[in-house]
Parts: C-alpha cells; sequence; structure tokens
C-alpha cells in the first residue's frame, strides 16, 4: 500500500527537512499570508466606529485624570505601596499622591 502523504521532491538547496526528524513525516513547505488589506479594514473600522467627533487629546486628558483619581485618597498602607511601586519604576510619579486634583 502506498503511503497517503509521498514525500516531496528534494529542493534545489538539498533535502528538504521534515517534521520532528521522521523520515516518513511529510516535507515542510512555505506559508505565508499578506495581512495587509485586513489591517487596512481593520484601522477604517475602528477610525469609523470613534466617529469623526473623536479628540484623541481630550480622550488622553481623560485617561490621566482617571488614573489621578485610581491613586487618590490613599490610605497609609496603599501609599506606602504606591510609593514603593513608583520607587522600583513599576508606576509612574502621578500628582502628589494624596487627592484627587
Amino acid at each position: 500500500m502506498a503511503p497517503q502523504n509521498p514525500p516531496l521532491p528534494d529542493g534545489p538547496g538539498g533535502p528538504r527537512p521534515t517534521s520532528a526528524g521522521r523520515p516518513d513525516a511529510p516535507a515542510l513547505v512555505d506559508f505565508t499570508i499578506d495581512l495587509t488589506a485586513q489591517e487596512v479594514l481593520r484601522q477604517a473600522q475602528v477610525l469609523s466606529a470613534l466617529g469623526s467627533d473623536w479628540d484623541p487629546m481630550e480622550a488622553l486628558r481623560g485617561e490621566e485624570a482617571a488614573y489621578a483619581l485610581l491613586y487618590s485618597g490613599l490610605d497609609d498602607e496603599q501609599q506606602r505601596v504606591y510609593d514603593d511601586l513608583v520607587a522600583s519604576g513599576v508606576l509612574p510619579r502621578r500628582g502628589d499622591g494624596s487627592a484627587a486634583a
């Protein structure tokens, strides 16, 4: 009985590699997909969903305000952990850490 996946002929660079080093495994083949068109479509859909009135600077200001609120009004233990994380470079220093501006 003939094998279901006969080996492909050798290429110009010599014998084709086989998967898992087994001589009876099918040869590897080049497989590429160009996602450029899909990425352009995705970006267009994101921008369309954001709408024409979307202001990236306003969104950034809102995000910064949310972070300021998140790290405000900390109790002593939370402030100690926050200060440790800032000192170790895990978090950036935001405001004075005592209250929302």
